[in-house]
C-alpha cells in the first residue's frame, strides 16, 4: 500500500501547490468578469495562451527534462541545473528580441500594449517551471506546496489591491500574476539553495544532448497541448471576434474545476509512474487508471448537470452565455486527463517521441475541426472540436500502451460511459427549447453512469477500508 500512500500524499501537497494558479483563479472569476470587459479578458487570454506556446519552444521544454533526469541517481544535479539555467537565459533573451521586433514592425498590434509584462511574465513563469520541476525531481514536494501558498496569498491580495482599490484594470491583472510568480520563484530559489548547484564550468555536452533529446519531443507534445487547448480561441477570435472569444475563454472556468484536479494529479502521478515502473507496474497502473477514469467521468457528469447554476453564480451578466460551451469542454478534460495519465507511463520509459507524436496528431485534427466547425456552428463548434480531438489522442495512446503492457480495464463499459456524457451535453444544449426533457436527460444520465460503475466503485472502496 506504500506506493498508493506516496501517490496520495503527493496529490495532497500538489493540491496546495496549485491553489494559487488553479483553484484561486477559479474563485476569482466573479471579480474578473465584473471588473474587466469581455474584450479586456479576451486580450489577457491571448497574451497568456501565447506565452504557453513561447515557453516550451524557446526553452526547448527543458523543464520536463529537469524533473525526469533529477530522479536518476547516476546524474549530477549540478550539471542538470547548469544546463537548465543556460537555456533559461538564452530563451529569455530571444523572447525579448522577438517582442521588440514585433513592437518595432507592428506585426501583431494586440501584443504591443503590454510589451513589458509579456517579457517579465515569460521569464518568471519559465523560471518557476525550472525550479518547481527540480524540486519534484529531488522529491522536495513540500517546498513546491509552500511556493503554491505564497503564490496564492500574493495573487489574492494583489488582485484585490490592483483591481478593486486602485482600479488598474488589465494592467493590474498582469501585475498581480507577475508578482505571484516572482515571490514563489524567490522562495524556491532560496529554499532549494540553487546557488550551490550553479557553477562556472563547461557543461556536460553528453548530458545536455540526452536532456534535449528527451525534452524536445515532450516540448512538441506541449505545443500540441497548446494547440488542443487554445488554438480554438485564436480561431474563435478570427471568425467570431475578440468579444466572443472573451466569453468563450470564460467558459473554460467551469471545466477548470475538472482540469484543476487533472493537472494536480498528473504532477504527482508522473513521479509515481517513474518510481514504480520496475515493480509490479501493470496492477498499479490499471488500478490507478480505473479509479481516475471513474472519478473524472462522474465529476464531469455532475458539473454538466449544474453547469447553468455555476455559470449564474460565477459569471457577470455579459459572460453568462459561456455556459453553453462548457459541457463539451468538460468532456475534453476527461479525455485529456486519461491522455496525461498514459503520458506518465511514456515519461517513465523516457519514450518522449511517442508522447509528442500522439499529441501532434491530435493537434492537427483539432485545428482542422476547429476551422470547419467554428465556421459552421460558431464558438460552440470549437468546444466540440476540442473534445473530439482529445478523444482521438486518448485512443491512439491507449493503443500504444497495449503494445507495451496489458492494462486491466473494461474498455466497452468505458466507451458506453463516454457516449452517455455526450448525450448529457447535447441534452443541456437543447434545454432552452425543451427544459423539462433536458432535466430528465441530465438526471437519468448521471444515474446510468453511477449504475455502470457501481460494482467497481464498491470494490475499490472495500479495498481502501480493508487496508
Amino acid at each position: 500500500m506504500g506506493k498508493y500512500k506516496y501517490l496520495f500524499k503527493n496529490i495532497g501537497i500538489m493540491t496546495i501547490s496549485n491553489f494559487g494558479t488553479k483553484i484561486l483563479s477559479f474563485l476569482m472569476v466573479p471579480l474578473y468578469t465584473n471588473l474587466l470587459s469581455t474584450s479586456e479578458y479576451g486580450t489577457y487570454d491571448l497574451y497568456q495562451t501565447t506565452l504557453f506556446l513561447f515557453v516550451p519552444i524557446l526553452s526547448l521544454n527543458i523543464a520536463d527534462a529537469i524533473m525526469r533526469f533529477s530522479m536518476d541517481k547516476n546524474q549530477k544535479l549540478e550539471e542538470i541545473i547548469g544546463i537548465a539555467f543556460r537555456i533559461f537565459l538564452k530563451a529569455t533573451a530571444v523572447c525579448i528580441v522577438l517582442t521588440v521586433i514585433n513592437y518595432k514592425l507592428n506585426i501583431f498590434k494586440v501584443f504591443n500594449s503590454y510589451i513589458h509584462f509579456f517579457c517579465i511574465y515569460f521569464a518568471v513563469s519559465l523560471l518557476f517551471d525550472i525550479l518547481s520541476q527540480f524540486a519534484r525531481g529531488t522529491e522536495k514536494i513540500l517546498d513546491v506546496g509552500i511556493a503554491g501558498i505564497i503564490s496564492s496569498v500574493t495573487m489574492l491580495v494583489s488582485n484585490i489591491l490592483f483591481l478593486v482599490y486602485f482600479h488598474m484594470g488589465l494592467t493590474g491583472y498582469f501585475l498581480a500574476n507577475c508578482l505571484a510568480y516572482i515571490l514563489s520563484d524567490a522562495y524556491l530559489f532560496i529554499r532549494l539553495k540553487i546557488w550551490k548547484y550553479i557553477k562556472v564550468q563547461n557543461i556536460n555536452k553528453e548530458v545536455q544532448k540526452e536532456m534535449v533529446k528527451y525534452s524536445v519531443p515532450m516540448g512538441l507534445g506541449n505545443i500540441g497541448w497548446w494547440i488542443n487547448n487554445v488554438s480554438d480561441r485564436y480561431i474563435v477570435t478570427w471568425i467570431c471576434g475578440v468579444g466572443v472569444n472573451g466569453i468563450y475563454s470564460v467558459a473554460y472556468k467551469i471545466p477548470s474545476l475538472l482540469s484543476m484536479f487533472q493537472q494536480i494529479f498528473n504532477q504527482a502521478w508522473t513521479i509515481s509512474a517513474v518510481k514504480e515502473y520496475d515493480s509490479n507496474k501493470n496492477e498499479f497502473y490499471s488500478n490507478v487508471y480505473n479509479c481516475y477514469n471513474i472519478g473524472m467521468i462522474l465529476t464531469c457528469s455532475v458539473l454538466i448537470l449544474f453547469d447553468k447554476v455555476i455559470a449564474k453564480i460565477l459569471f457577470g451578466k455579459g459572460f453568462y452565455l459561456a455556459w453553453q460551451y462548457a459541457p463539451f469542454l468538460m468532456i475534453s478534460v476527461v479525455f485529456g486527463a486519461l491522455v496525461q495519465l498514459l503520458g506518465g507511463i511514456f515519461a517513465a520509459t523516457k519514450e518522449s517521441v511517442v508522447f509528442g507524436k500522439t499529441i501532434m496528431i491530435g493537434a492537427v485534427i483539432n485545428t482542422i475541426l476547429n476551422v470547419v466547425l467554428v465556421y459552421c456552428m460558431g464558438a460552440i463548434g470549437a468546444a466540440v472540436a476540442t473534445s473530439v480531438s482529445y478523444m482521438i489522442i486518448w485512443a491512439i495512446r491507449l493503443r500504444e500502451i497495449y503494445k507495451r503492457m496489458e492494462l486491466n480495464i473494461n474498455l466497452k463499459k468505458d466507451i458506453f460511459a463516454y457516449i452517455i456524457l455526450y448525450v448529457q451535453a447535447i441534452g443541456l444544449i437543447i434545454s432552452n427549447n425543451f427544459l423539462k426533457e433536458s432535466i430528465i436527460i441530465q438526471i437519468v444520465s448521471l444515474l446510468i453512469l453511477i449504475l455502470i460503475y457501481f460494482r467497481t466503485i464498491k470494490k475499490y472502496l472495500m479495498r481502501i477500508l480493508k487496508k
